[in-house]
């Protein structure tokens, strides 16, 4: 069975993870994405710890169900083999800074006329407009100018950046979305085009109703911790063994909570009665509630709060996230083979096909592993003449 984009090929120029993270997505539907970095190693997350047996942890991330081939773009016969793939190809994505591509003699104008019908799209911090297009862009600096971690931690804290690289993942999330788009557009009768993918751009767009607050209302929303701006109770709540949240998103399911919690008073009390009277009144609610929480290990209030269908769970590391029974069940983890390490385990694409389900069917390929059959198979290049190029430190 064909996954839905085998029959699309991607160049992927891109680095570190805004990018690389969007091409495995692409990878995972079935693309060929080809890595063509230098031959000195361009993506330096393949020199980030932590490491097994030198390969590090952190590449394996974003960069499964991909080729790799080294091509040094810098030099004109590199880029003239890269030109030539192009012709090929259906999808070009880099994430240099921005303008290198032009410097490189092969920026959009460049690549459209090898190939009309081509669709770079370009990441970069900042985006291919503005004042600040040329500055460097990583995920805590565009979590930090976004608003992102200013809302991010307890009220008394400093501001916090999220534990994972969300700007990157997001905008990663909106490379494929808008390369499927391009490929839509372009198949129904349409043109190749230029993608501008902006890092601060994804995370002004991902502020959703902290955003909507300030435009609609003029109101900076500050950071409260782990309970929720507008919802209340919606929170973490410390039990006898380990922490738990629970989300009661309104007013019904707060009168199965008082029930539950054996306080059917609170559902006619003014103070409680509705989530705006709650909001105004959170301290007092939540101590209240906190009283009662810490009597019970996590497990039994999961056990007790699911029978009344109110949101919960307990704070889980990530060893009992990942033994979690429901992750075990959507087999979330795919153990594969890797040429050095042996056997490996990868967390899956959670993209479930009824008919043409995704798998991981390429190991995060090391440093220009299949240069020589991809320059012969693509472009009938003898061994003689990849010898050749590898001897100019052209691949």
């Amino acid at each position: 069975m064909n996954v839905p984009l085998t029959d699309i090929k991607v160049l992927d120029l891109s680095r570190i993870y805004a990018a690389p993270f969007g091409s495995m997505i692409l990878g995972d539907l079935g693309a060929d994405v080809i890595r063509i970095e230098s031959p000195e190693g361009t993506d330096s997350m393949r020199d980030w710890a932590p490491f097994v047996d030198n390969e590090s942890t952190y590449y394996f991330t974003a960069n499964r169900n991909k080729r790799s081939v080294t091509l040094d773009l810098k030099t004109n016969e590199g880029k003239e083999i890269f030109l030539k793939l192009v012709e090929k190809a259906d999808v070009v994505l880099e994430n240099f800074k921005t303008g290198t591509l032009d410097r490189f003699g092969i920026g959009y104008k460049d690549l459209e006329k090898v190939n009309p019908a081509i669709i770079l799209c370009s990441v970069t911090g900042y985006g291919q407009t503005g004042p600040y297009r040329e500055e460097p862009g990583f995920d805590p600096v565009i979590q930090a100018i976004g608003g992102l971690m200013d809302i991010t931690g307890k009220r008394d804290d400093e501001p916090t950046r999220v534990g994972v690289p969300v700007v990157d993942m997001f905008s990663s999330l909106y490379v494929a979305v808008s390369i499927l788009a391009a490929i839509r557009q372009r198949d129904q009768g349409g043109e190749g085009q230029h993608i501008d993918i902006s890092l601060l751009d994804v995370q002004m767009s991902s502020l959703a109703n902290i955003a909507s607050i300030y435009l609609m209302r003029n109101e900076v929303t500050t950071r409260i911790g782990n309970q929720h701006n507008s919802v209340v109770p919606y929170q973490v709540f410390q039990c006898s063994d380990r922490p738990m949240m629970i989300a009661v998103g309104n007013d019904a399911q707060f009168f199965k909570l008082c029930d539950l919690l054996h306080h059917p008073e609170w559902k006619s009390d003014e103070r409680y009665q509705t989530n705006g009277a709650r909001v105004a009144n959170r301290e007092d609610m939540t101590e209240k509630i906190q009283e009662i929480f810490i009597t019970k290990s996590a497990d039994e209030w999961f056990e007790l709060l699911s029978s009344y269908g109110i949101p919960s769970g307990p704070v889980n590391n990530v060893e009992q996230a990942f033994n979690h029974p429901q992750v075990q069940a959507r087999e979330m983890v795919q153990e594969i083979s890797h040429p050095t390490l042996g056997k490996v385990r990868l967390v899956r694409n959670p993209i479930r096909f009824s008919k043409t389900p995704l798998t991981i069917h390429k190991h995060p390929p090391l440093l220009g592993e299949h240069t020589d059959i991809f320059l012969q198979e693509e472009l009938g290049l003898s061994l003689q003449d990849i010898e050749r190029l590898r001897s100019e430190g052209v691949i």
